[in-house]
């Protein structure tokens, strides 16, 4: 949804013309798969950080329009909610000591985003989902007014036809209806972007699905919504319901959710695309001029607009994505698994977690996708989302054994899968002192069985314990919070409670 899409009211010849131009789109993507037209393997990395603004009192801050005149920096852009920015890093090739840059320049870029915001009292706060927003903070009035969220927010209304329930129970349980998605803006990620030819795409989707639950489960940052203590990583059931367009009939009928893990394993990217066109409608049926076939048949990269653009709006947490660089295009796998935060070197080691455990599992002579059945995966990761550093996890037996056992999540990370990924580094090339550094982080994380999501919970509990309210306290710990990130210490080395200046109201 990143790409510009102008306001205006859709007919029904806008929706026919676009399923059409959809065919044809994925007709054009499926030849150029089957000539091998995409580009060679370059090993490149992605990132996109998605980004909160409290205020030095921990509340939202509705003015990400004022922050990024302030920035004025085309790597910071807007996102739905009006409290909300994302930071895009350029493409990165993953060897030598790539971990470090990328930490480097997120340090510097979020450093100085928050010296602008704050000159507004405003900052920059990584985490998941900010635990002071409030059912008002959370309306259509604080879409931010850009014309693809305001139409992507009138067509998801207009596809349900009725409000949207939120049902979440956890450690508390919030019941609400919204009536629009607004509530989904709650839901801040980092999104892992990388460039895999079409012969590989396949292996390392496959491998992300797996591993997804892991990543949640050492990577859990988003207990709160709406001062209600919820799921570890509240936003997977945030939002699969907050943009649900299904009503309650067609949910019993097992039509698919657009907020999708998905349903089995795949064999190649096509597949991938082609279901998103069988089983979603267009949300946004805006055609381009472009004829992809006759692009091809000029010898030319066509943009596959449609196809793009539909394609972001089928919300997969690992979701395949076409693009075309200075010409030549290229398919990326794009994991969303992960909230942001905590601090700047807890997000790097998640990305190093990642790359060098699917770089691992892609390769393998024996996959783990085919000894683990998906609807495990699946399972996987709703306990994950559920239950973070302490879930319990379906994995494959090791050696030997066949079949599969069910086992705690740090433990599988800490017996088998750390290594794994220190493997799958040093396949890239990744310089050893990077690897250990940042690999060392996950290790502390599951050795003390903490995260983001567990110190929030912990240092909510202290506060209430000390006699405040819940609001106070929930806003004293985002006040410790963002003191903490920006320190820039890994989340398993924060002490637990607020200080006598956070626990102080401002």
């Amino acid at each position: 949804m990143g790409e510009k899409v102008e306001a205006g009211s859709f007919d029904l010849a806008d929706r026919h013309a676009f399923r059409r131009k959809l065919q044809q789109c994925q007709r054009a993507l499926e030849r150029m798969l089957d000539e091998k037209r995409f580009d060679r393997p370059k090993n490149l990395l992605g990132l996109e950080i998605e980004l909160n603004l409290a205020g030095s009192d921990g509340l939202p801050r509705m003015m990400n329009q004022q922050v990024l005149e302030r920035i004025a920096s085309r790597d910071f852009q807007t996102e739905l909610g009006m409290f909300n920015l994302e930071v895009n890093i350029a493409p990165h090739r993953l060897g030598d000591r790539v971990l470090d840059r990328l930490a480097e320049e997120l340090r510097i870029g979020l450093g100085y985003a928050d010296r602008k915001a704050g000159e507004l009292d405003a900052g920059i706060v990584m985490i998941g989902i900010l635990p002071t927003l409030t059912r008002d903070d959370l309306v259509s009035a604080n879409l931010t007014d850009v014309d693809r969220y305001r139409l992507l927010n009138d067509e998801i209304v207009a596809a349900r036809g009725e409000e949207f329930p939120l049902d979440i129970e956890g450690v508390e349980r919030l019941r609400y209806t919204a009536s629009s998605i607004a509530p989904e803006a709650a839901c801040t990620s980092v999104q892992l972007h990388l460039q895999v030819t079409p012969d590989r795409f396949a292996d390392v989707w496959n491998a992300a699905q797996a591993v997804a639950a892991v990543q949640i489960a050492i990577g859990a940052n988003s207990p709160f919504l709406f001062g209600k203590e919820l799921w570890r990583e509240s936003r997977a059931p945030l939002f699969l319901q907050s943009i649900d367009t299904r009503p309650v009939e067609l949910q019993v009928q097992g039509v698919r959710p657009r907020t999708w893990f998905g349903e089995r394993w795949i064999s190649s990217a096509r597949e991938l695309f082609a279901e998103n066109l069988r089983y979603f409608p267009g949300l946004l049926p805006i055609c381009s001029e472009e004829d992809p076939e006759a692009a091809l048949a000029a010898g030319q990269a066509p943009s596959l607009a449609e196809l793009v653009l539909h394609n972001g709006t089928v919300y997969r947490w690992n979701r395949p994505v076409y693009g075309v660089a200075d010409g030549v295009p290229h398919l990326r796998v794009e994991n969303r698994v992960l909230p942001a935060g905590p601090t700047v070197i807890d997000v790097v080691a998640n990305a190093a977690f990642y790359y060098g455990l699917v770089r691992s599992l892609a390769e393998s002579r024996t996959p783990v996708w085919t000894k683990l059945p998906f609807e495990a995966a699946a399972a996987n990761f709703d306990a994950a989302c559920r239950y973070g550093i302490d879930a319990r996890l379906t994995w494959p037996r090791r050696g030997k054994y066949t079949g599969t056992a069910e086992t705690d999540a740090a433990t599988l990370v800490l017996e088998e899968l750390l290594a794994l990924a220190s493997a799958g580094l040093d396949a890239w090339g990744v310089d050893p002192a990077d690897r250990d550094r940042y690999l060392g982080v996950i290790e502390a994380r599951c050795r003390r069985r903490t995260n983001g999501a567990a110190w929030q919970a912990a240092t909510y509990h202290r506060a209430r314990e000390s006699g405040m309210e819940r609001r106070p306290a929930l806003a004293a710990m985002v006040r410790r919070y963002s003191d903490l990130m920006h320190a820039g210490e890994p989340v398993h080395t924060w002490p637990v409670g607020v200080t006598d200046a956070t626990a102080r109201p401002v």
